[in-house]
């Protein structure tokens, strides 16, 4: 049946932050075809999956940046985006609640380069002025694997902040900067919670009772949300000059627009332009049709806690799904 036949790609699929929402969705699309409903058995993370791919051990998998037109070209893969997750710096300071707590591209960076060293120094001081900052040593935690995370956490910076963050960014953490590393989202949110006087950047979706701080936008500070996420990146242009079956999105780190969260990160799904079992293709064309459409944007925001794309960059993506053979 096509529901064991899907159970059987998603088992084996490597995918990273979409991990969620291809579950979410693939629950309620096979639920739509006999009323069943099954497991996602499959973790990973963005280099494993696309490993897998080329390796042709898995049917299609995740990233959460893009790859680049010349490795897709070369390798014959279509990618698109799919879903939107936020990137969120959270803190665990005494007397600072969730949201209390404002930083801005140069401080964040000057914090991770261990030039800002204590809560109250005066540049967090001048972005809090009203906030009671204690007199303590900053613990700055980071991820010690290779994440899509911490590439767009550090692409971030990179851009808001050339000056502060020379670095390009990259899935690895800069070793040569001090700070405390953690394995995972959840390796960084223990290591937050459970310590004193911490700062970390998680994946909005892993939050929970953290603490999240505002970042600034313009002249003003702006929490995460859903909506702001999708904001900047439907105002975000599609890179040009790309094959038909290419499609990635150049965020808008630099937005002004306070109705906008920029340190986000859009979740793209890669695979073969034309698969050598075509019962492959006509099981994966109708999913990503269905996690691409309304209904399936709506499921990934309600169960998976990601941001939809826009109409018209939803359309695009379909268009790519279409061409698949």
């Amino acid at each position: 049946m096509i529901k064991n036949a899907i159970q059987n790609l998603l088992t084996h699929t490597t995918l990273a932050v979409v991990t969620a929402v291809a579950a979410a969705g693939a629950a309620v699309f096979v639920a739509r075809l006999d009323g069943a409903a099954f497991a996602l058995l499959a973790e990973g993370v963005a280099g494993a999956g696309i490993k897998q791919i080329d390796a042709k051990t898995v049917d299609f998998g995740a990233s959460d940046m893009p790859l680049t037109d010349a490795e897709l070209a070369k390798k014959g893969q279509f990618q698109f985006p799919t879903v939107i997750g936020g990137t969120v710096p959270v803190i665990n300071v005494k007397g600072i609640g969730p949201g209390q707590m404002k930083l801005d591209g140069q401080v964040l960076g000057d914090i991770y380069l261990g030039k800002i060293t204590k809560w109250n120094d005066p540049a967090i001081k001048a972005l809090n002025p009203n906030a009671k900052l204690p007199s303590a040593a900053i613990t700055a935690v980071h991820r010690s694997d290779n994440s899509g995370t911490t590439t767009n956490f550090t692409d971030y910076l990179a851009q808001v902040a050339p000056t502060v963050w020379t670095q390009k960014a990259s899935g690895d953490f800069p070793t040569a900067y001090k700070g405390e590393a953690a394995k995972g989202n959840a390796g960084v949110a223990d290591a937050i919670a459970n310590g004193t006087n911490t700062i970390g950047y998680i994946d909005a979706s892993k939050l929970g009772k953290l603490k999240a701080a505002k970042i600034k936008v313009g002249s003003e500070f702006v929490a995460y949300t859903p909506a702001a996420a999708a904001a900047v990146v439907a105002g975000s242009p599609v890179v040009s000059g790309r094959e038909s079956t290419d499609m990635a999105i150049a965020i808008n780190r630099k937005t002004t627009n306070p109705n906008e969260y920029p340190l986000v990160l859009v979740s793209y799904l890669m695979g073969c332009n034309t698969y050598a079992d075509a019962s492959v293709a006509a099981l994966v064309k109708p999913y990503f049709t269905y996690l691409l459409s309304a209904d399936g944007q709506k499921v990934a925001e309600k169960d998976a806690g990601a941001a939809p794309l826009s109409s018209a960059q939803s359309a695009a993506a379909t268009a790519i799904v279409a061409a698949i053979k």
